[in-house]
């Protein structure tokens, strides 16, 4: 079978399935939009039956298509890993500068890194803590993970990584609360999360800390409750240091990681992007498992 395939036609079928849009596919992959078509259709009639439904303006998987798709992401990843390891011998490039916002790198990415170092032993992985506005040439950085709540340009390339979820915790076991932390760093997370939660903590006493992160300590010292992202207490929630005092909710930002060039041009910048996806969807599912208790 493999000989009458076109591997080409396998990676265009690839980047429509991942991205679901052959516009999409057809930008990333430097193409026209007939190209990509012709290549699907060529792949159809080769393999004898289709990979894609369409409802409306929006491709879907087929149940075959959907195995295939896995598939390739596996091929692909592992083809990603050797070209990494055949550039392994130029040490000045073996290092992707991240930059991340401070509590979100604290909490939840670093103490992931260890399990990526072992998934991809010949990528370093270099941290800088920072938010806000990116500038790639001044900061010295390879990309950049930041929620979308401003505007970073058209010259910069991005990709969703997740939603935000949210959450109100408190100390395990805390018989009482009246005081409830918020971050200055969000300015409009306190009214959003009185109209989803109905005003339930209205009577509150509301403080406003600098960081997340001061919020979170003072809610593990008992100090109060505090409004945070659920990625950020996963581990105090999982190790009973803090509980849940509302259900997780979806908040109206989500995270995107940023880059000053294509990121298939980088393919540790590819395999980086793919791997904090599937840990931001592995913790999505714990939010889930949250609610359902």
């Amino acid at each position: 079978m493999i000989e009458r395939l076109s591997l080409n036609s396998l990676k265009f079928f690839y980047y429509v399935a991942r991205y679901e849009s052959v516009t999409v596919a057809a930008e990333k992959l430097f193409l026209t939009q007939g190209a990509v078509s012709k290549q699907l259709k060529n792949l159809d009639d080769t393999l004898g039956y289709a990979l894609f439904d369409r409802e409306g303006r929006h491709l879907i998987l087929t149940d075959r298509g959907r195995i295939l798709f896995e598939c390739c992401q596996q091929v692909f990843q592992q083809i990603d890993q050797c070209l990494i390891q055949l550039q392994g011998e130029i040490k000045s490039q073996n290092t992707l500068i991240v930059s991340c916002e401070p509590t979100i790198a604290m909490k939840w990415l670093i103490p992931r890194l260890g399990k990526f170092k072992q998934l991809y032993p010949n990528i370093e992985v270099g941290l800088l803590t920072s938010g806000g506005a990116v500038d790639f040439d001044i900061q010295n950085i390879d990309l950049a993970l930041r929620r979308n709540d401003f505007d970073w340009g058209k010259a910069i390339y991005s990709e969703k990584i997740a939603d935000e979820y949210m959450l109100c915790v408190g100390k395990q076991n805390t018989q009482s609360v009246d005081q409830i932390f918020i971050s200055s760093s969000r300015p409009k997370l306190w009214q959003k999360f009185l109209e989803i939660q109905n005003g339930r903590f209205n009577e509150l006493n509301k403080s406003v800390l600098e960081h997340f992160y001061l919020c979170i300590e003072a809610s593990i010292a008992g100090l109060g409750a505090s409004v945070v992202s659920a990625y950020m207490v996963e581990r105090e929630i999982k190790y009973q240091m803090l509980e849940k005092l509302s259900p997780v909710y979806k908040d109206d930002s989500a995270y995107f990681l940023l880059s000053a060039s294509p990121f298939e041009d980088d393919v540790r910048k590819v395999i980086f992007k793919t791997w904090l996806i599937e840990e931001m969807q592995a913790s999505q599912a714990e939010f889930s498992a949250l609610n359902i208790q």
